[in-house]
């Protein structure tokens, strides 16, 4: 059985179930077919869901999963079926090439588009707001990943809607269609920002082996066409935020604050 949190949306848009219900972080998801189409249903009443459902359909297949309907809470999608893993790429030998994927979907999120914004977009800066009173109450490298935010935030260059959460796991194997995006956060500023968190990515142990980050932030810069420099300086501003939610979730920051400390060391901080 379905359930009845999809039930209503089955109903609508002729869907027929295609696979077992699952809960993710953002919602409640079942795999299912519409018009012999398999596609994604996914169901979430959390507000930033809900905004990042609106971009996903904004964006129209460019660069993120087509939108197959969109309406309040439930987003219906094209499902990803390729086989492909940019986790497993990037922990096997084909780090790079897993990271210039990435670069080229972001490329097409970040793309100029007519008509109007998503009025959901949340500003960069107001995404930043935990950092500050997190840095002042433990200081340390979060004290310098603060000021590099503050600074970068104050001249932002190439604003730009951003997808706010781009890391190896969110861009999946469409098959013919490509490596696509999906879960955005819903964000609006500087174009840098959203590399940061490739770096980050696809996990820990990866991220911070010996040398990796600065690797990764030069072929981030070359694929996407950005300042080495800031690139790396918005790894220091975005590992302090990281480092700061996951404090005010009550978690271990070790692995955030290992990853602004290599970022500062970079830029001789």
């Amino acid at each position: 059985m379905a359930g009845d949190v999809f039930q209503a949306w089955i109903d609508r848009w002729r869907l027929t179930p295609d696979g077992e219900p699952f809960t993710s972080i953002g919602g409640r998801l079942l795999p299912v077919r519409q018009d012999g189409v398999a596609a994604m249903l996914k169901v979430s009443h959390a507000p930033e869901e809900i905004a990042g459902g609106v971009l996903m359909a904004w964006w129209d297949g460019q660069g993120a999963a087509p939108v197959l309907a969109h309406e309040g809470e439930a987003l219906l999608m094209v499902r990803a079926t390729g086989t492909g893993s940019l986790a497993d790429m990037a922990r096997n030998g084909r780090d790079d090439e897993a990271t210039r994927i990435i670069c080229a979907a972001l490329d097409g999120l970040h793309a100029p588009r007519a008509g109007r914004l998503p009025a959901s977009l949340r500003p960069l800066p107001d995404w930043f707001r935990q950092l500050e009173p997190t840095a002042n109450q433990h200081g340390g490298i979060l004290s310098k990943s603060l000021a590099m935010s503050k600074a970068l935030l104050a001249d932002p260059r190439e604003v730009c809607v951003l997808h706010g959460d781009a890391h190896h796991g969110n861009f999946l194997d469409f098959g013919d269609l490509g490596w696509l995006a999906i879960d955005p956060k819903g964000l609006i500023g500087d174009r840098g920002f959203d590399y940061a968190n490739v770096l980050c990515n696809p996990d820990l142990a990866t991220a911070v082996a010996q040398g990796r980050i600065t690797r990764q932030a030069t072929v981030v810069a070359e694929a996407a066409d950005l300042d080495p420099l800031r690139t790396m300086q918005w790894l220091l501003a975005y590992a302090g935020l990281s480092a700061a939610w996951t404090l005010s979730d009550g978690n271990d920051p070790a692995g955030a604050l290992r990853i602004a400390e290599i970022a500062a060391a970079e830029l001789g901080l």
